[in-house]
């Protein structure tokens, strides 16, 4: 290996390690402490790095955001096994259980916020959302398409979501199956 190669290998790993840092630092305080507290003084403390690097690097609190979203990782999701209500109850525990696990809810918060105002954030906040629901849409594409499959993913994500962003409280096991009972009978499925 030639040592200019070597050189460039230990640079990378260095901003490898860098962004690792920013975006871990910066969904901590997305979910700690919201959108209005994600600065780059901020994270960059957090993070142990100078508002300089932060600045040159992500040089808005956009690109803080999208950072933070990147420390998420990909969402988890349910391997579905072809039994429909069972996947669409895993599915929504696996929802639900990001809520829990990873501060999703006031990720959530932030993008239904500020993604009303602000273009960059609608569309990081469209590509979370489909992210979210593309195993729920392609299940439940197996009985409804059109208005009624629309419908059909705003109920199943309205069961986590509204409960958790109103009353402070994702739903239990017991209120998700009896969602899923519900919306399957009001699509004919037995």
């Amino acid at each position: 290996m030639s040592p200019g190669r070597a050189g460039a290998t230990a640079e990378d790993a260095r901003v490898a390690r860098t962004r690792t840092d920013v975006a871990r630092a910066s969904l901590d305080v997305l979910t700690s402490d919201g959108f209005d507290e994600l600065t780059h003084a901020r994270v960059a403390r957090l993070a142990g790095y100078s508002k300089t690097t932060l600045y040159t690097h992500w040089p808005s609190r956009v690109d803080l955001l999208t950072m933070a979203l990147a420390a998420l990782g990909e969402l988890p999701h349910h391997t579905p096994t072809g039994d429909l209500r069972t996947d669409l109850i895993a599915e929504l525990h696996a929802f639900r259980d990001a809520i829990n696990d990873l501060g999703l809810d006031r990720v959530l918060m932030v993008l239904a916020q500020w993604g009303a105002t602000v273009d960059e954030i609608a569309r990081i906040r469209i590509d979370l959302v489909t992210d979210g629901e593309h195993v729920a849409r392609r299940l439940l594409s197996q009985v409804a398409e059109g208005v009624r499959l629309e419908a059909a993913v705003s109920m199943l994500s309205g069961v986590v979501v509204c409960p958790t962003l109103m009353y402070g409280s994702p739903p239990d096991d017991t209120t998700v199956e009896h969602a899923i009972d519900i919306l399957l009978a009001g699509l004919g499925v037995r």
